[in-house]
């Protein structure tokens, strides 16, 4: 159990960013929920489900660290590609330890430059070796051979994120290793997004769980209004699309498909904010928004 204080420094006090990289689908959002106790990443078996970098917080009297999840590591085809491969880049930049998350029976990341970069690290590197619930004990020993050859300097953790399993080991490691600083967050703060920045994620997640194809790729969700009130948030989200094909799609026949996905993040947000909400869902055409450096821009992809 994390406790939270309230002082920013003491003597000893350790602090810093654990940013976690890896290729898609190989479970970083997972294992980043786990790490901080919430459900801050989204999670669907879809490729490229994580778009921005999120910042985990987890705090205790002496220490803090800087979770980061991070997009899966991908040749970039169009702007907004580029833009999450950038956040990736960042994530190198600003590390004092890097998690470097595979999954059994992979090889290498799929853009040989970051591979080059682990491997040339200066900082701290443990390899999560992650889902090793689904094999045998003689392949995990292959695979962790082959990665002790692939990354010679890394610390080789074998993990499950989904079933939490030596996920403490993992965590205590990175207390080791935690460089003396002040904490770089106020101590009852779980991560650097604002509120609207869930709502639009977990309506984003609904919306990949429920359609197939290239429609959730193409879609963008920016929260208009968040009217708080002692019992209830007014929340009125949008749904961005690229085409007006998709949009009859998204709204579905006499709008089941959108009410469905509206019920279902709808239930994740009372849980996640511990309240009732009012939540309405629109969908507009906003062509090409993906390739447009200023829709990118004005989504958060790019610095202002």
């Amino acid at each position: 159990m994390i406790i939270f204080a309230k002082k920013l420094f003491i003597m000893n006090h350790k602090s810093g960013f654990v940013n976690i990289i890896g290729n898609p689908n190989v479970g970083k959002s997972t294992l980043m929920n786990v790490l901080v106790g919430e459900k801050l990443s989204i999670i669907t078996s879809k490729a490229q489900t994580t778009r921005h970098r999120i910042f985990g917080i987890v705090s205790g009297d002496d220490f803090q660290i800087v979770f980061s999840d991070t997009p899966g590591i991908i040749k970039p085809l169009y702007e907004l590609q580029t833009s999450m491969m950038d956040f990736v880049k960042n994530a190198f930049e600003d590390a004092d330890i890097l998690l470097y998350m595979v999954e059994i029976g992979e090889k290498q990341l799929k853009d040989e430059d970051f591979f080059k970069k682990i491997n040339t690290s200066k900082i701290p590197v443990l390899l999560l070796l992650n889902k090793i619930d689904k094999t045998t004990q003689e392949e995990l020993e292959i695979q962790i051979a082959y990665w002790q050859e692939q990354v010679p300097h890394a610390e080789i953790f074998p993990i499950s994120a989904l079933n939490n399993f030596n996920i403490s080991n993992v965590f205590d490691r990175i207390l080791e290793l935690l460089p003396e600083s002040p904490a770089f967050f106020p101590k009852d703060q779980l991560t650097d997004k604002p509120e609207r920045f869930f709502v639009n994620e977990t309506i984003r997640e609904k919306i990949l769980l429920n359609y197939q194809k290239e429609i959730p790729y193409a879609v963008e969700v920016e929260t208009e209004t968040f009217a708080e009130s002692e019992k209830i948030i007014h929340i009125r989200s949008v749904i961005m699309v690229e085409r007006d094909t998709q949009k009859g799609i998204i709204i579905g026949h006499k709008g089941e498909a959108l009410k469905r996905v509206g019920m279902q993040a709808r239930t994740d947000l009372e849980k996640f904010f511990g309240k009732q909400i009012h939540l309405e869902i629109y969908v507009k055409v906003n062509k090409n928004w993906r390739s447009n450096s200023q829709q990118l821009r004005r989504f958060g992809y790019l610095n202002k």
